[in-house]
């Protein structure tokens, strides 16, 4: 719900429309499949454009998980079996499917949208040469080597990265001078 609810917006209207959900209560497929399509948009809007689509994942999740409950013991099974029963969630990207099995399933993985991405790369790690898939997973193989794989710190790094990669390291115009990661920043010592 949370991933849905994300896309294509800022998050004070994330925030808006999950709490409009949460007050309901439906922040789970029993709570989102009976629930009238009126009160669905009513909360879904908090969130701002993609309407009609937001509501036509979050239907199709619930009614995934219903037809499937089983879906939810794979997601605590180990990361190849999570890793499955994840890709058969509709509308979830990679990041999103390895937020999912990171909070959801305690599945010890570094799960980095393009923006925790882009702070691991300009922190160093990774190889700037290397194409997009390639240049992911040896950026995150090479923060976990650094880290750990203990779940608390990676699901710390997993939010503290995508904040620090909305909020202050932006793709354009960086806040550099404020950025409390600039004493570390690779990409900083090379301007």
């Amino acid at each position: 719900i949370w991933e849905v609810l994300s896309i294509g917006t800022t998050s004070p209207r994330r925030q808006a429309a999950y709490n409009a959900l949460k007050r309901i209560p439906a922040l789970t497929p029993v709570g989102i499949a009976p629930l009238p399509q009126a009160r669905l948009e009513a909360s879904v809007a908090h969130a701002g454009a993609m309407k009609d689509e937001r509501i036509r994942a979050l239907r199709a999740g619930a009614d995934l998980f219903r037809r499937h409950p089983e879906i939810v013991e794979e997601l605590g099974g180990g990361l190849r079996r999570a890793l499955k029963a994840a890709r058969r969630i509709p509308d979830l990207g990679r990041a999103s499917t390895l937020r999912l099995l990171l909070f959801s399933s305690g599945t010890p993985v570094l799960a980095l949208d393009e923006h925790a991405f882009r702070v691991a790369q300009r922190l160093g790690y990774g190889k700037d040469h290397e194409k997009a898939v390639r240049a992911l997973r040896s950026t995150r193989r090479a923060v976990v080597a650094e880290s750990g794989r203990e779940l608390e710190t990676l699901r710390m790094l997993t939010q503290y990265f995508t904040h620090n990669g909305l909020a202050t390291c932006t793709q354009v115009a960086p806040h550099c001078a404020v950025c409390p990661l600039a004493r570390d920043c690779e990409c900083l010592r090379r301007q």
